[in-house]
């Protein structure tokens, strides 16, 4: 016999009701289809359950797709991580497609991009020279980015093109693997947004930093003028999870204020986690005036290769 007073409830006149009668969420309708050997990119798409991101992800490919059909602007922005993880080549050839219609990176991005046109190899591993101070310090890529800076500055252009600028009258070696040099042979913009001191060319002799904020600067307005011709096109944030979300909505906010009509338009945010500025910034504060957000999580060398291969396939399938 228990020794508690209170006696456990009973369950014997509980009211039930037929689960035939009863709303429910999930359907075998929405199940996913099987997937067999040989299948195309539409295919595995199409067989997506139609559940969550199984649903998203192809209204979002099919939105962008679209939006290219209908000539309207694809502008990607992204951290480094994705030149870091090797995805130049996939970026490259959307470019060269006609599909990305400008990029916007950090500063971290014109970094890595440079390093892998110049030696084809970026990414040192700071704990091996933190402890001697010397992380950072490869000569030759402040030397080749600052100067490109400080002669683009002196120019009246933004980072971005004298970066590509510069590599390709450079002709570096891995060229072909460049980013920026893809985009200025292309004559695809890319603007540049660098918070000072969070790069490493910021520590060389080299460096200017009224240089950086002029060039910086012209690249800022460079972007508003993009994003002031974003109605009905598509903004994708990738792997960046503070500035180019901010910067974003900064550029949305004086395009509207200029009197741009910028209301309909879709974003997404990838990344591989979920961070409060990309879903509030680039997601869900743009899409307030109408268009729509997506925000997919996963790791980019998985998530970038799938969209890209997923989008022509649309595309190809619609002409």
């Amino acid at each position: 016999m228990s020794r508690y007073t209170i006696d456990p409830l009973q369950f014997d006149k509980l009211n039930t009701y037929s689960v035939h009668d009863r709303h429910s969420k999930v359907s075998v309708d929405d199940f996913a289809g099987p997937v067999h050997p040989a299948m195309t990119v539409s295919q595995l798409i199409n067989c997506l359950p139609t559940q969550l991101m199984g649903i998203d992800f192809p209204e979002f490919i099919s939105r962008t797709a679209l939006a290219h059909q209908q000539q309207h602007p694809i502008i990607l922005g992204m951290g480094a991580h994705v030149i870091k993880v090797g995805l130049n080549p996939i970026l490259i050839s959307l470019m060269e497609q006609g599909i990305i219609s400008a990029i916007a990176l950090n500063g971290a991005g014109i970094i890595h991009d440079t390093e892998i046109a110049m030696v084809g190899r970026t990414s040192e591993e700071v704990a091996d020279v933190l402890g001697e101070g010397a992380f950072g310090a490869a000569r030759e890529t402040g030397e080749h980015l600052n100067t490109a800076i400080n002669q683009g500055a002196a120019q009246g252009i933004g980072i971005g093109e004298a970066v590509g600028k510069m590599l390709c009258e450079q002709n570096f070696p891995h060229n072909k693997h460049s980013l920026l040099a893809a985009a200025y042979k292309l004559k695809v913009p890319v603007t540049v947004h660098v918070a000072m001191g969070t790069d490493i060319i910021h520590i060389h002799p080299s460096v200017d930093g009224g240089s950086i904020g002029s060039a910086g600067h012209h690249d800022f307005r460079l972007f508003c003028s993009l994003i002031s011709h974003l109605q009905g096109g598509v903004y994708l944030n990738v792997g960046s999870a503070v500035l180019l979300p901010e910067v974003f909505l900064k550029a949305l906010t004086v395009v509207r204020n200029l009197g741009h009509q910028v209301t309909q338009f879709t974003t997404a945010n990838f990344d591989f986690i979920r961070h409060y500025r990309p879903a509030t910034n680039v997601v869900h504060r743009p899409n307030l005036e109408g268009g729509k957000g997506f925000n997919f999580t996963g790791h980019h060398e998985l998530m970038l290769p799938l969209f890209a291969a997923a989008l022509l396939d649309e595309i190809d399938k619609s002409q």
